[in-house]
């Protein structure tokens, strides 16, 4: 039977008791997030009963059992405590957390494949888990926040959860490469950079999964209703275009008006690097840390595409940069 968010994460003795992990239960545990394989041989076709089995093992066998309410985060000095006020996303940030628990937990609740319910439950699980790390950060650093809107369960559940997982698929592509930069450039203390890097690997586990469910749905959907969901998957690709042309007008809990930007991964290198970094370097930096990040899972399978490739597309059109200080001791850079 499937268990409910709470019990999912409470069962797990390292969540019941925070002092009983030890470094190297938390060392084990980081690897154990970072690396998978299925012991079935051979190929996992999308649809078959092992590649679902798979999926859901994967994520079930990945999750890292940190806790937010434990979590120290490390003092600031005044200069790194007012860049980190200052970067025009948390507002965004929580409450994309907020909407996608929501949507990921409604969705779950329709799937009646007892192996994918269970996957996209944890996920659920786990985006409440980021708003929660959110929350704790932005209260210990005392960063202003509009008044969360109300989560209101969205009327058509797939489509809010394709448009979240595909939201997912672009935004945590271009984030993994800011995240290198912000790490690199040494902008941030490396005690803040690592207190957020289980959350970013997380993020590489959601869109491995979402990108595993999407090729299953697909494969097992009867064929006369197959033309009607990719006309719908094209609609999720046009509104997510049109929701990222400009700013996103949102209103708060006390009918505020703000003005939101959807794309801070893209563009937001000055708000974490000292120095500039070509859009060439910045899209060279997104494969490489995209590659790192997903090198430790089984390769059967599947992996988001659409962002990489456009990545690969448009860096061709873009001038080289010889000697980027950004990509100097990359693996993998060229």
């Amino acid at each position: 039977m499937t268990k409910s968010l709470s019990e999912i994460y409470t069962s797990l003795p390292e969540a019941q008791d925070p002092g009983a992990a030890t470094p190297d239960a938390v060392a084990q545990a980081d690897f154990n997030a970072r690396h998978w394989s299925s012991p079935v041989p051979g190929p996992l076709r999308p649809g078959s009963a092992e590649h679902k089995k798979a999926v859901a093992d994967m994520f079930r066998d990945t999750f890292n059992p940190y806790k937010p309410s434990v979590i120290e985060w490390p003092k600031l000095d005044p200069d790194t405590l007012r860049r980190v006020t200052s970067l025009p996303v948390w507002d965004i940030a929580v409450q994309t957390e907020g909407k996608a628990r929501l949507r990921m937990a409604a969705y779950a609740r329709l799937v009646e494949d007892p192996d994918m319910k269970d996957a996209l439950s944890r996920n659920a699980w786990e985006e409440n888990r980021h708003k929660e790390v959110l929350a704790n950060m932005v209260a210990a650093y005392g960063i202003p926040l509009a008044s969360e809107p109300p989560y209101i369960e969205p009327r058509d559940v797939e489509w809010a959860y394709m448009v979240t997982g595909f939201s997912e698929c672009v935004d945590s592509f271009f984030a993994f490469g800011l995240f290198a930069i912000a790490r690199k450039s040494a902008f941030f203390p490396p005690a803040l950079i690592e207190t957020f890097e289980p959350v970013m690997q997380e993020e590489c586990r959601h869109i491995l999964l979402f990108a595993n469910w999407l090729a299953w749905y697909r494969a097992t959907l009867p064929l006369w209703r197959r033309p009607w969901f990719e006309l719908r998957v094209l609609g999720v690709w046009l509104f997510l275009l049109y929701e990222r042309i400009g700013m996103v007008t949102t209103f708060d809990a006390d009918g505020n008006k703000h003005q939101q930007d959807n794309n801070f991964t893209v563009h937001g290198t000055k708000d974490v690097a000292n120095v500039d970094v070509p859009l060439r370097d910045m899209l060279d930096m997104c494969l490489i840390e995209n590659e790192r990040r997903f090198a430790g899972y089984d390769s059967r399978l599947l992996r988001p595409k659409l962002a990489p490739n456009l990545a690969r597309f448009l860096r061709f059109f873009l001038r080289r940069t010889p000697n980027s200080a950004m990509l100097e001791s990359q693996p993998g850079a060229a």
